[in-house]
């Protein structure tokens, strides 16, 4: 027996894709239920009873950008090589995908709510802890680098992390705003040069010491 008010040629997954897109492109407080509905290609007693809400849409949709759009991007961290490498591949890959013809600029994690609002707070904690997370994450690919001796004890993961992360986040800000694939690849490999400083510790944690 099909549900109420949900058509029978319904496809969640297509359906999710095209909210994907939609939150992609204008962000969690930019797009409408009618924005959403018209490229989902329901009706809203549909979208609820499938979804149950737009904040429960919106993160099965930043799940699915997680683990589509971003899959090349954190896969850098996966493939063997040097952190170094990796870190490169991290950026250069997020140039790519933050540019890509026919896709919406820049990272939905990013860009989906910017702002904290009485309509979006759940939203933008949640987004917030995503970049928390990603934060942690590669400051942990970092300290694996120093126990196993391919970084020196005095690199400051965490700062180096704050700072590739940074320029990764510019960079999907830069794309927003029109920036070329050419030059958000030549923001990320100048951001390569950088390393050799601070992976020696001579940032914040250095002259501490």
């Amino acid at each position: 027996m099909s549900q109420k008010g949900r058509p029978r040629s319904f496809d969640r997954d297509a359906a999710l894709r095209q909210a994907m897109r939609v939150f992609w492109k204008k962000g969690y407080d930019g797009a409408s239920l009618a924005d959403l509905t018209t490229a989902m290609g329901i009706s809203s007693p549909s979208l609820y009873a499938a979804f149950g809400s737009k904040e429960a849409l919106f993160r099965e949709a930043v799940d699915l950008y997680g683990a589509t759009e971003g899959f090349e991007i954190w896969g850098a961290f996966e493939r063997p090589g040097s952190v170094r490498d990796a870190i490169a591949d991290f950026l250069r890959a997020s140039a790519r995908a933050f540019s890509e013809p026919g896709d919406p600029k820049g990272c939905l994690i990013v860009l989906g709510a910017l702002n904290v609002s009485e309509t979006n707070a759940e939203v933008f904690r949640d987004l917030s802890e995503r970049r928390m997370s990603s934060a942690r994450d590669l400051a942990g690919r970092l300290k694996k680098a120093v126990t196993e001796g391919e970084l020196p004890e005095t690199a400051d993961c965490d700062s180096i992390s704050a700072f590739y992360l940074a320029v990764q986040q510019g960079m999907s800000v830069q794309a927003r705003d029109g920036a070329s694939r050419e030059a958000l690849l030549a923001v990320a490999d100048g951001a390569m040069a950088a390393w050799g400083p601070l992976v020696a510790g001579s940032g914040r944690s250095a002259g501490a010491s």
